[in-house]
């Protein structure tokens, strides 16, 4: 762990933690098991005539392109993106009532926490500190990851992409939950495990950049390697 001389110091001075969902919270190995376990599952009911392998190939490539045809920042609903995925693997539209309750059973048995998150923010709620989420997700996809660990109820705040209409690094996404948390950025903390997005996003707003398997540079003010290390930033004397 790598602090700032810069950062506040103390448990007074920090006013919030906000976390990203992807890779923060939630365990990213556990979402591609779930979506392969989904498409094998598809190729099954419709009789596709690929492997899994290649429905899988298929599933991230298409999933991939539909993201990387937005507009800079613009919000892209993920689940826009599933329905083009699973039209590519079947070879034909298939309405969103007949794949997206199984898709939303695979996900909900499969997905899991970070190791340690789930205590960690629990420990991290009991101080005198604003716990947000600022997190490129649907709405309701992520207040559903976060209900299912058991956690929703221990943020103050959840901003997602969706409910501003941008994706992170743009500045909409950290002004929106400064607004709604009253605090001052320069005594808050982002803890993300991207560099451009989570880390320089939140330090052009003004914030201090916690990086968590976020590559380095000089917008990361702390690192850490696992969660609950975040309780020895707000701790520290």
């Amino acid at each position: 762990m790598n602090g700032s001389d810069a950062a506040p110091g103390s448990t007074d001075e920090w006013e919030a933690v906000f976390w990203d969902i992807g890779g923060v919270i939630l365990a990213l190995d556990s979402v591609q098991s779930a979506h392969g376990e989904f498409v094998a599952d598809l190729c099954e009911r419709h009789g596709v005539d690929a492997t899994v392998e290649e429905a899988i190939d298929t599933w991230r490539t298409t999933v991939g392109d539909y993201f990387r045809e937005r507009d800079g920042t613009e919000f892209r609903s993920a689940r826009d993106g599933y329905h083009r995925g699973v039209e590519a693997i079947v070879g034909e539209e298939i309405p969103r009532d007949e794949w997206q309750p199984r898709f939303d059973e695979v996900v909900r048995s499969s997905i899991e926490p970070v190791p340690g998150v789930v205590e960690t923010i629990d420990r991290l709620a009991d101080r005198d500190l604003h716990v947000g989420v600022i997190s490129d997700v649907d709405d309701a996809e992520g207040r559903t990851m976060l209900e299912r660990f058991g956690v929703r109820e221990q943020f103050d705040s959840i901003t997602t992409s969706e409910e501003v209409g941008r994706t992170k690094p743009d500045p909409a996404m950290f002004e929106t939950a400064l607004e709604k948390a009253g605090v001052d950025p320069g005594r808050s903390l982002m803890i993300g495990d991207r560099y451009d997005h989570d880390v320089k996003g939140a330090d052009d707003a003004g914030l201090h950049g916690v990086a968590f398997g976020a590559d380095d540079g000089p917008a990361v003010a702390y690192r850490i390697d696992a969660p609950g290390e975040i309780l020895d930033i707000v701790d520290e004397e």
